[in-house]
């Protein structure tokens, strides 16, 4: 079995090629690091650096033995950072992510409440378009995501209903419904669904964007749009019809969409998502901070 020291030794050496160095970063004596070296290399039985008086390099087997370690060793590393980040309390920077205005006015108080309780984090709020909001997310480019539900995706955590708004469809303002003062769901037979981007959920597209009505009607699916304005766009050119929240009418108000109320559709709801595996502390307590400045009737 391999010790720590032996492995962080080797790894270290191999990045710098200088035993002056290495000893530096490691705070340990050139000496120490060449008998590490020297050992390591007696139990491997063959040579894993080349010396001479001017330089250090990695033999060939030298080179793919930190290839192979060197990814392990960041992710335990990591991971060992994090736990203790976790044990210390909340610090650090927090990325969260939001679509549209409404999603980010709805963080910066969440935002505020936890910098006053946590001053040690720092929150940096970015927005995201629609076709982007899932892979920031897998990907580690922000940590939390403010988004619709329902999302049921393997390794993604969804936080409490923050917000629950009343459901409009958005259809081009020359459109017969738009003249209406409601809609219902067996309306959206007589319209082709604008379709939402396949990033997202496959449970959040058949919510907002179903196949067939509630009697069993086709509902013809109109063209794909990746972000918000894109899909008002299309709406306000005549290609279809998008159930969207309440606040779309204060936030995206525009001459070419109407947007008229469902009078039998649920309420639109609202909660934070993050990676299952990335429950730090930082995440946590952000996500009770959004709670205690968000939940409660709206």
């Amino acid at each position: 079995m391999l010790e720590r020291h032996e492995l962080e030794a080797f790894l270290t050496l191999a990045e710098e090629l200088h035993f002056g160095r290495t000893a530096e970063r490691l705070r340990v004596s050139t000496a120490r690091i060449s008998q590490t070296i020297a050992k390591l290399e007696r139990r491997v039985g063959v040579p894993l650096f080349h010396r001479t008086s001017r330089r250090v390099e990695l033999t060939p087997l030298g080179r793919r033995l930190h290839e192979q370690t060197r990814p392990a060793w960041h992710q335990i590393t990591s991971a060992f950072e994090q736990a203790v980040a976790e044990g210390r309390g909340v610090i650090g920077t927090l990325r969260v992510a939001f679509v549209g205005a409404a999603g980010g006015q709805l963080l910066v108080g969440a935002a505020e409440l936890l910098r006053r309780s946590e001053p040690g984090c720092d929150v940096q709020l970015r927005e995201a378009q629609m076709v982007d909001l899932m892979p920031w997310l897998r990907a580690g480019e922000v940590d939390v995501a403010l988004g619709t539900f329902p999302v049921e995706e393997p390794g993604i955590v969804t936080g409490p209903v923050l917000v629950s708004e009343a459901r409009l469809l958005a259809v081009p303002s020359g459109h017969p419904f738009a003249r209406r003062e409601s809609v219902c769901l067996e309306d959206l037979a007589g319209v082709p669904l604008l379709q939402l981007p396949g990033t997202l959920p496959d449970s959040l597209r058949e919510d907002r964007t179903p196949r067939t009505t509630p009697s069993g009607r086709m509902i013809e699916p109109g063209p794909a749009a990746a972000t918000f304005n894109e899909m008002l766009t299309l709406i306000g050119a005549g290609h279809g019809a998008f159930p969207v929240g309440a606040q779309a009418r204060r936030y995206y108000a525009r001459p070419d969409v109407a947007y008229v109320p469902f009078s039998d559709a649920p309420p639109l709801e609202w909660g934070l998502l993050w990676r299952a595996d990335n429950s730090t502390a930082r995440v946590r307590a952000f996500v009770r901070a959004a709670g205690d400045r968000l939940r409660g009737p709206r």
